[in-house]
Parts: structure tokens; sequence; C-alpha cells
């Protein structure tokens, strides 16, 4: 097989953006102390590395694993090599500002980040329930960060020190950056910069953007004055004299068709299509009456052109074309150039209350993601009176493939700090982090996804353009691995990142690419500019599965797999060398209705993913199976659908254990569904397509239940759904039935394959702690007061120290009871 070299994004297309490389800055005077062994997390460590001060501290929600999947750790050392001398404040006491004093006052900046996941995610599942465990935390314990843990600790540092910068980031900041709607309060909230009252926001891919910034704070330049980074989000006053010379277009012209000339009939003549126009031929027919007169210009022997002009006739110019500056309010400032255009969104006030407006901002926001044309937006928010707006710059440019070599080839140590090892100075007991262990020996070749899927924070926060990293650097890393992690027995768990199969893969012309905008490259089918060679990738696992020491590599990512069709020998490979018996795949759903809601394709792309996976193995002579995974109450998805999904499980003898519930994260596309009813992926009006929102815990369940016909404890609902819709014939004991009319004694629990997300009924929870599965009253960020107050008796709820009634119990109560003759039916 002959393969083409991956093709890289070189160093030179910076230039074309005006951006620096990440190496091109003169390092910070502090370079002189050299990388650190961990970054500290004490004064004593300071102390050891010669350091009297931290120029920049970190704040974050996880735990401090040394490791490039860690996002403290690729900021921390990306700044170190700089010359920045960088410590670590992880999973913080927040209660009190003393735990952000740990580490002195920082000279730069502080940086906040809630951790790799959103605080609110981390904290409920999609039924607003406690989740029991933390997977970033030392022993997987919960508790160990606030409910939106970026507006609690950027509050904290403020009080430590409140003449020290904060500076925003982490996936909860990049996609809390606008208003948005919040899934735990059921409303949309401001700009976690508003909320927050942090000095600036990074999103998205942060080095290049924590970079020029932590130089200029460096050369005492005030935070005011940067506002021209891509990838940030700040505060401005809408007078602010820097405004000049900018256009500003309100975001409802955005998206407006413009005039469309009508076609014409071929089949009418002349007059009849003047008269169609509300105009006759008059005129024409005396010019052509005038034309045909002997010595006319244009009959038989009339004089040249360039004769001089007849008496009385005007004389023949040539067109100026004039260029007139548009202001700043002038619809026509479509056409002025992208970077000095910014596009108003509908304000706070207005998004709030309006759920239409709000899923045009959504669209808006997305149509301007593409870092080679977007333009600058900016949203207004008022408080007192007093107006504000969020000012949003264009995406950050990304990363070419040697800056991505830089940042993953940086001393990582690959290990959890010492201070989280046991007594026997071990990380895998007592204190194991979970997120590390899976991570352990997997390696990220590439980040970004172009696939676009509307539930997906992926694309929103790192962007669709995919950023990879040469082969060279893999290779050096997998070494790494081998020769300096411990525990490691030859396996590498995996060789992806957010999606196993994008590597080195993009669109065949960049001037393409930096025009486009669509919300995906694959959806509803791949496109022609995109070039699907897996040749590069195949070329890549054979060298790294030849490394001295090296026994299997596993693919764990997530495989797109109607881009894998298009490369058979791909699958092959895939399937013959690095899949350990089980392959998971994601097609979500199997009707139409959903998967054009998610921008996903038919479930006849995986018939023949499937078909090829199968002839793959057998040819391997290997009994290998797919899981797939779907997605149960997405917007857009009808009781009817769930039942059709049900019916092709069974037909296919699926039984799924561990179910996905539709769950709406900050700013995705299917969020904004979710919460007004409205298709963003097309233009929004008052009229436009209204979408099937799951809502309310009944029809969440079913649809939850369809997915698990197979529990018999769902069974009672699955029957007076089935009654409902009419199709009671699918309630019997047959093969062909979904359900059968027998019903079997069930105690309404639920058992998991993860033990810890088992349900059982008359489960004891020890008293003056949050019962696992139990919904907080309250999202402040803080924990419940303890006042020392006599716990509320059964079958009420406290609240802030007063009593209401509700069956349920606040923490600091104990849970109520759930009556004994409705468990068989939960």
């Amino acid at each position: 097989m002959s393969i083409a070299p991956p093709p890289t994004r070189p160093l030179s297309d910076l230039k074309k953006t005006g951006q620096k490389a990440l190496t091109s800055y003169r390092p910070f005077w502090a370079k002189r102390f050299g990388p650190a062994p961990f970054l500290p997390m004490s004064r004593e460590e300071m102390t050891q590395l010669g350091w009297d001060s931290c120029d920049i501290i970190i704040v974050s929600g996880d735990a401090y694993v040394d490791h490039p999947s860690f996002g403290m750790a690729v900021i921390g050392r990306t700044l170190e090599a700089q010359g920045f001398r960088v410590g670590i404040i992880a999973q913080p006491d927040w209660h009190s500002p003393d735990a952000f004093r740990a580490l002195g006052k920082p000279n730069l900046f502080f940086g906040v980040a809630a951790g790799n996941m959103d605080s609110m995610i981390n904290h409920y599942t999609a039924d607003r329930k406690i989740r029991s465990d933390d997977v970033y935390t030392p022993g997987g314990g919960a508790g160990k960060r606030p409910d939106r843990a970026t507006l609690v600790y950027t509050q904290r540092c403020k009080e430590a020190f409140k003449d020290v910068p904060v500076i925003i980031g982490g996936i909860e900041a990049s996609l809390r950056r606008i208003a948005h709607y919040d899934y735990w309060q059921d409303k949309v909230r401001r700009s976690i910069l508003v909320d927050s009252k942090a000095d600036l926001l990074v999103y998205g891919n942060a080095e290049r953007a924590i970079i020029e910034i932590a130089h200029r704070l460096s050369q005492k330049k005030p935070i005011e004055s940067i506002t021209d980074v891509r990838g940030t989000a700040f505060m401005r006053r809408p007078d602010d004299a820097s405004l000049d010379g900018w256009f500003e277009i309100d975001s409802t012209d955005v998206d407006a068709p413009g005039k469309i000339d009508a076609l014409l009939s071929p089949y009418m003549t002349t007059e009849e299509a003047a008269a169609d126009q509300g105009t006759d031929c008059s005129k024409q027919q005396e010019q052509a009456q005038a034309a045909a007169m002997p010595g006319a210009a244009g009959s038989p022997g009339a004089p040249v052109a360039d004769a001089a002009p007849q008496p009385g006739m005007p004389e023949i110019k040539p067109i100026k074309i004039i260029r007139k500056t548009l202001s700043k309010t002038d619809g026509r400032a479509l056409v002025t150039p992208r970077d000095r255009t910014v596009i108003r969104l509908p304000a706070y006030e207005q998004v709030k209350s309006d759920p239409v407006l709000y899923a045009h901002a959504n669209r808006v926001l997305h149509l301007e993601t593409n870092p080679g044309n977007a333009r600058a937006l900016v949203q207004r928010h008022s408080s007192g009176g007093v107006d504000r707006d969020v000012w949003f710059n264009p995406p950050p440019i990304p990363l070419t493939t040697v800056e991505m070599d830089h940042v993953f080839d940086l001393p990582y140590a690959r290990s959890p700090h010492p201070v989280y090892a046991d007594e026997n100075g071990s990380h895998d007991h007592a204190t194991k982090i979970p997120a590390w262990e899976m991570i352990r020996f997997s390696v990220n070749i590439m980040r970004g996804c172009f696939g676009g899927c509307t539930f997906c924070s992926i694309t929103e926060h790192e962007g669709r353009v995919i950023q990879s990293r040469s082969e060279d650097s893999v290779i050096r890393e997998i070494e790494d691995i081998r020769d300096k992690v411990k525990g490691f027995t030859g396996i590498i768990s995996d060789l992806g990142g957010p999606t196993a199969n994008m590597w080195h893969i993009g669109c065949k012309s960049p001037e393409i690419e930096a025009a486009c905008r669509k919300p995906s490259c694959v959806y509803p089918g791949i496109c022609p500019n995109l070039h699907t060679d897996h040749g590069p990738l195949i070329k890549l696992y054979r060298r790294a599965r030849a490394l001295r020491g090296v026994k299997k590599i596993l693919i764990g990512s997530g495989l797109r797999y109607d881009l894998a069709i298009e490369s058979p020998e791909y699958i092959q490979e895939l399937v013959t060398h690095h899949v350990g018996g089980y392959l998971k795949i994601a097609p979500e759903h199997t009707e139409g209705g959903p998967l054009s809601k998610m921008m996903k394709p038919g479930i006849g792309t995986y018939d023949r993913f499937k078909q090829l996976f199968e002839q793959a193995s057998a040819a391997a002579g290997k009994k290998q199976f797919l899981i797939p995974y779907f997605i149960a109450a997405h917007p857009g998805t009808a009781d009817e659908d769930m039942m059709n999904l049900a019916l092709w499980l069974k037909r296919n003898g699926f039984r799924a254990d561990q179910v996905q519930t539709f769950y709406p994260s900050p700013m995705a596309t299917a969020t904004a569904m979710y919460h007004s009813g409205k298709n963003p992926l097309k233009k929004v009006t008052r009229d436009s397509e209204p979408v099937d929102i799951v809502k309310g815990e009944r029809r969440r369940r079913l649809h939850k239940a369809f997915l698990r016909y197979h529990d018999s404890n769902n069974w009672p609902l699955l029957r007076e759904a089935l009654k409902d819709m009419g199709r009671a014939d699918l309630i019997g004991n047959g093969k062909h039935h979904l359900i059968p009319t027998f019903q079997p004694a069930t105690d309404g629990g639920y058992e998991s394959a993860r033990r810890k997300n088992s349900t059982h009924a008359g489960e004891k929870v020890a008293p003056n702690k949050p019962r696992s599965g139990q919904i907080l009253t309250q999202h402040t960020g803080l924990p419940p007061r303890v006042t020392g107050a006599k716990p509320a008796p059964r079958g009420q709820l406290t609240t802030g120290g007063k009593s209401a009634p509700g069956g349920k119990s606040a923490p600091t109560g104990k849970p109520a009871p759930k009556p004994a003759s409705k468990r068989g039916q939960r």
C-alpha cells in the first residue's frame, strides 16, 4: 500500500493570520529556574525550587494530575515553557479565602477553571440527581468542589487579593460565556463573565491566548487594555472610544437571504413580461423605430460609434465607482471587512424571556465559530440601570502541527502530584484518581471535531478544525509511557482524542475551509471537499504497535463510523489489531426525526459499518462485537420513535444496560432546541419549525424505559404507554412482542453494571448526608449550612432552616421513605 504523508498545518499558515507562534516569544526572566518536577502546590515546594513567589496561580476543581489530558497541567506547563513560575491550587476549601492564599500573591494573575467538566454536570445526573462519585478526585469521593465552581473560586480569589486580575477559562467558562440556558435552574442565566466579575474570559483551546495575555501583563500593561486577543471575552461600555472604526450590525440581518429576483417565464412575450412588472413597452418601441430610420445609429449606413454626438443628445461619460463610508448603524455594513465588524446579539434581558430570540442568538453564535471567517459578537447585559456589553472576540486560530508537538512534548510527570499518594507512596489504592487511571496509558493524538453533533460540547469548545500532532511526536509519547510510567504492562489503552479517526483529516482546500460556515463536514453527507484518506492513520497504528515493549494498542475513543466506511482498509486494520473484543460506537438512534436534530447519519450507515466490521472480524478469525450507544429523550424524539428504537433493539438482540438520557449542556444546539422548541439548524422565526421536546419526569422516564424494554420494572409504564399509543399488539408473550403480559414481583430497584449507579429499594442512607439520587433545592455553589438544628420530621423538606411539605428531605435531614404502594411503579 502506498501511503501519502499526512497533511500538516505549517507555521507559515500563522503569518496569514497575523498570529505569533507559541515558541516565538522572548521567555520571561524566570526561565532560568528551569522546569519543575511538579508545579508547586505549597510554599514548601516553592522554597525547594528557589521561588519567592508565583507569577501565575491556577485554581482548579480537579485534583492536579501532571498529564496532557488535564487542562491545568497543559496550561501550567505551557506557561512554564514561556519562563513563568506557575503554581497550582487544586480543589481548595472554598468556604473561606484562606486556601486561596496558600501560595501567596501571584505577580501577574489568577487563572480559574472548574476542571475538565462543567461543575454542574460533574455533580448531577441528567435527572438532576446528585452523583455519588467524582472521577477527578482522589478515591473518587464527591463534594470536593462547589456547584458553579468558577463563580465561587473567582469570588474567593478576589477576596484573597483584591488587586490581582482573575482570568477564567476551562470548559465551564467556555460554554457559559454567553447568556445561556441553565438546565438545573430551568432558566436563562447571564454570561458567566458578568456573574463572576472576572477581569477576562478565555474560551476554547487557550494556549495561544493565555501566552499572549501573560506576556502583556508581564510588561505591566493593564488587563483592561487587552481587548484584541482572539478567543477572549470581556466587559465593555457601549460608549467605549476604542469602538471608533467598527461597524455594528444587528444579528437579525445576518441570516437574511436578501433581495431575490423573480424568474421570468420563457413563454411570455416582451409585452406580457413588461405588463407583469407594471410597465409597458412604448418607450422601447419608440427607440426601436428611431433606430430603424435611415442614418440612425445602428441602422445600415449609420456613422461609426466614435462619431461626434448629435446636437441635443447628452454626452456619453464613463461610469465612476465611488466608495462611501458606511455608518455603524447602516444595514449595508454586512459587506464591511469582517475583522472590523461586530454582530449585536439580542440582549440578555430579551433572550431570558423570549425563547425564540434565544434560539436565534444560539444559531448566530454557531454560525460565527469558524476562525477563518468569524466576526466579533456583542451582547448587552444591563444591571441597576447601567448598560454593559459582553464582547466576544473571534475564536482562536488553531494550533499548527509544530505547536501541537510543542505542547505535548513538554516535561509532564504523567502522574498525580505526590500530595495524593497513600502511605506507601502509591496512587493505585485508596487515593487513586479514577480519571487518571482511565487515561494513564492513553495517548491523545488530536483535538477538535467536525462532526457537529448538536448534543455534544466538543465542537463548541475545541472547534471544528482538526489540530493534529505529528507521527514522531505520538511515537515519542508512547516510548515515554513505556520507559517512565509505573505499572505499564505493554498495552496502550487508547490512541485517539475527541474522535478516534479524524487525525490529519480535514478540508482539501485551506481557502474553502476558511470560508466555510457549515456546522458539520459529515452531515447530511460527507462534504466533497473533505479528504477521507485514513492511510496516514493506518501507518501510525503500524509503527506504534511495532515498537519494542508494546504488546497491543487499543482504540478506546469514539469512532466516527460514517467516516470509517469510506476506508474499508482502515476498518480491517482496526478490527484485526486494535479491538479488544468489543467496539463501542454511537448511532444514537434509528429514526430520521431525532437523527436530523442530532445531525447524525441514518441507521443504514451503521448497518454498512456493521457489515464491514463482521467481515473483517471473520477474516481475522476473531469473534468480536459492536456495542451501540443510544440517547433517550433527545429533542425531536416522539414516543413512537422510541418505540421503534426499542423494537430495533429487540430484533437485533441488544439489551442496553447503561442508558444515556439527553443532558442539556450549556450552549449546545440541542439545548437551544430543548429550551425554545425551535430548530436553530435552520433560520429561526416565530413561525419556523417546532421541535418535539421531551420534558417532564414521566415522559423522560418513558423514553428511558423504551431503551430498557427488558427490565421488568419498566413493564407497567410501557404497557400503559403502548395502550395509549394504540400499539397494544406489542404486549404479549411471543417473540415478536415487545413486553409480556405477565408481571413478576419487583422492588422498583435498578441494577446497573456500575454498582454505584444502582438503586435498591429500601436502601439505608447515613443521616446528615446527601442521599444518592436526591435533588438539591438550591444551586448557589455553596453547601447546605450546618445550623445545629434538629433534623426535620419525616415528610417535610428543609430549605434554609425552614420546613416545607414535599415528601423529600434536605441534605441535613433524614430521607423520607417512598410510599410502599408505589415502589413497584418506579
